[in-house]
C-alpha cells in the first residue's frame, strides 16, 4: 500500500506570519504581539469548541481570536481593517520550501492530501492561491467531522476519506498538539520545526521525526 502523506496548512505548508506586515502598517510597535496573540487565540477557541461540541467554522474561530486581541492590547481597528485582515488571511504565500518538496514527493507516488482545520473552500482557495494545489490528492476538512484536530474522531475520518490504514499514515505539521493527537490515534507524524527555538510539548510523547524544513522528507522517505 502506497504511503500517504498528510500536511497540516497552517503553519506547515502555508506562513500565517505572511499577514505580519499589513499587522504592522494596522497596529505598528504592537505588531508580534498582535501576531501572537491571534494565532494562540485561534488555537485556544478550536480546543474549547471541540470539547465543548460547539462546531463553528474555522474562520469564525479565526474571527472571534482577532476581535480579542483588538480588545485585549487596545487596538481600536474599525470592522473595515479587521474585514481586511480576515481576506488576506485566505491568501497568505507557501513557505519557501513547500513546492519544490510536495514536487519531489508527488513525483516518488506518494499519496498526498492536505489535512486542514480550515473548511474545505477556505483551504482549497488558499492553496489554489498558493499555486500548489494541484500536489494534493484531496483536502480533507475537518468540517465533517464538526469537531478540531486533536480529536481522535478527526484522524480516522481523514483514514477513512483518503482510504488509507494507520501503518502507512503519516501526519506532517509544525504543530505539536496535532503530531502528539496522530501519534495518540496510532498514526505516524513528523514534526516541522520551523523555528529552531521551538519547543515540542513536554509529554510521554515524541513525534517519529523531527524535521526543519519539508526538504527533509525526500531522504526520509528514500527519494
Amino acid at each position: 500500500m502506497a504511503i500517504t502523506l498528510a500536511f497540516d496548512v497552517y503553519g506547515t505548508l502555508i506562513n500565517t506570519n505572511g499577514i505580519s506586515g499589513l499587522v504592522k502598517t494596522l497596529v505598528g510597535n504592537k505588531a508580534i504581539s498582535f501576531m501572537d496573540s491571534w494565532r494562540a487565540k485561534q488555537l485556544e477557541y478550536t480546543f474549547r469548541r471541540g470539547l465543548m461540541k460547539n462546531y463553528v467554522d474555522f474562520s469564525e474561530c479565526t474571527r472571534n481570536a482577532l476581535d480579542f486581541t483588538c480588545e485585549q492590547l487596545k487596538c481600536n481597528l474599525q470592522p473595515e481593517d479587521r474585514d481586511r485582515l480576515m481576506r488576506e488571511y485566505k491568501v497568505l504565500p507557501a513557505f519557501t520550501d513547500v513546492r519544490e518538496s510536495l514536487e519531489k514527493l508527488k513525483s516518488a507516488n506518494l499519496r498526498l492530501f492536505a489535512f486542514s482545520n480550515g473548511s474545505a473552500p477556505d483551504v482549497t482557495g488558499l492553496l489554489e492561491n498558493a499555486g500548489i494545489l494541484h500536489f494534493f490528492e484531496d483536502v480533507v476538512s475537518v468540517e465533517d467531522v464538526k469537531s478540531f484536530k486533536p480529536n481522535p474522531a478527526v484522524y480516522e475520518h481523514f483514514l477513512l476519506k483518503s482510504n488509507s490504514v494507520k501503518t502507512n499514515a503519516w501526519l506532517i505539521s509544525s504543530n505539536s498538539f496535532d503530531v502528539i493527537g496522530a501519534i495518540s490515534y496510532g498514526m505516524n507524524s513528523v514534526w516541522v520545526q520551523r523555528n529552531p527555538d521551538a519547543v515540542f510539548d513536554t509529554w510521554n510523547i515524541q513525534p517519529t521525526r523531527t524535521i526543519s524544513s519539508l526538504q527533509e522528507l525526500i531522504p526520509l522517505f528514500n527519494i
